[in-house]
């Protein structure tokens, strides 16, 4: 798996689960869901801006933390179903 774009892929959904599998309080998981919650952004083009949308996937960038906790819920997952894991970095 190439994890170097994944947190650009991670739907909002799957940080608020992981925190909460991770036994991550709600009270915290409610504040940083809440950095998430009505984001918006628009395309810009040198023509027009396009109307504003909702962001529902992507991480706020330098959330290492979160991503961190997204993996190990998700790791957590296959060990279940798998006798062993590898999970590395390459940089």
């Amino acid at each position: 798996m190439d994890l170097e774009n994944a947190s650009d892929r991670v739907p909002r959904e799957v940080i608020s689960w992981a925190m909460r599998k991770l036994g991550v309080k709600e009270w915290l998981v409610s504040a940083v869901m809440s950095m998430y919650t009505g984001a918006k952004t628009v395309v810009r083009t040198v023509y027009c801006n396009s109307k504003s949308f909702e962001v529902k996937v992507d991480m706020h960038k330098g959330s290492a933390l979160l991503f961190v906790i997204v993996m190990d819920a998700i790791s957590r997952e296959f060990r279940v179903t798998l006798p062993w894991e590898l999970l590395y970095a390459d940089d």
